[in-house]
């Protein structure tokens, strides 16, 4: 199905999103385009809806799988314009997702369950969101691929994350919220504008009624931005991104100080869940 404009999806698209998972995915560029979507297909979400400018070409055999949306995800509040909408139109308790292109979602053991399992073991702990931490990925030789995304050469950060407190406007300490860094972010910090510098996101989660999201990846609803439930803790899921290294190397502020990605603590990505788990990057809390 195709929609010529945000609009026109929030108007007459309510049946993709009456039963979920749902992912949504913003796609800023051509890249990696299709080896997101599949992804994501892969993944078992129940729709795929792509967010993109008419410029961007889908492969013919994604289109009659993916729900497509002309949008520019470049735009103003772009992220709060199509979570946000969504939230709107979508049937009670649906489970959303959200991305952008060159981003690929890992779950705990991943390889042979689902997301709508993850998801059905997360309702069970009661709990209405699944918070992903945003990892990085680049491509190990930056003369080989310039705009340092590789599949086949990707690379990623084995340590140098670290998490604060979240504070409210008081100063105070929020209850069960942390701000988590690393990464490049942190390693090229003087690229990165203060606010953009947070790995955390709540990518996962189930809607309802007056939910909205913000340009830092919070919710309205102090709950949903909470990393664990009160009485034990609980498991996280992994963004795997290029997000930030094609970035770096695409703006003339910061592509001429980078000669490579590459440090003492880089290691060659596997594509699998356990790597993520070995490294701490995600956790299965009682889900085994």
């Amino acid at each position: 199905m195709q929609f010529d404009s945000v609009d026109a999806f929030f108007k007459s698209g309510q049946a993709l999103v009456v039963k979920g998972p749902v992912a949504l995915i913003l796609i800023e560029d051509s890249v990696e385009v299709d080896s997101t979507l599949r992804h994501h297909l892969d993944a078992g979400f129940k729709s795929v809806i792509a967010f993109a400018s008419d410029d961007i070409t889908i492969a013919k055999d994604l289109r009659d799988r993916v729900h497509r949306v002309t949008f520019d995800p470049l735009s103003d509040a772009a992220l709060e314009t199509v979570v946000n909408g969504t939230i709107r139109i979508a049937g009670p308790n649906v489970w959303l997702y959200y991305c952008y292109n060159a981003e690929y979602l890992f779950h705990p053991f991943c390889e042979n369950r689902t997301v709508g399992e993850m998801i059905a073991f997360n309702v069970e702990e009661r709990r209405d969101t699944i918070l992903t931490y945003v990892v990085d990925l680049y491509a190990g030789d930056l003369g080989q691929h310039p705009s340092a995304v590789s599949l086949e050469d990707a690379h990623l950060d084995k340590s140098g994350y670290y998490a604060l407190a979240r504070k409210d406007r008081w100063s105070n300490d929020l209850e069960r919220q942390l701000d988590f860094f690393g990464g490049l972010r942190w390693r090229f910090e003087e690229h990165i504008p203060a606010p953009r510098r947070k790995i955390d996101r709540v990518a996962l989660f189930k809607v309802k009624p007056g939910l909205k999201i913000s340009a830092d990846h919070t919710f309205n609803d102090p709950e949903y931005n909470t990393y664990a439930c009160l009485w034990h803790h609980n498991l996280t899921a992994a963004i795997c991104s290029f997000r930030t290294a094609k970035a770096l190397k695409r703006n003339p502020g910061s592509t001429f100080d980078i000669e490579t990605f590459r440090w003492h603590n880089s290691a060659q990505f596997n594509w699998h869940s356990q790597q993520l788990l070995d490294l701490g990057l995600m956790e299965p809390g009682q889900w085994f």
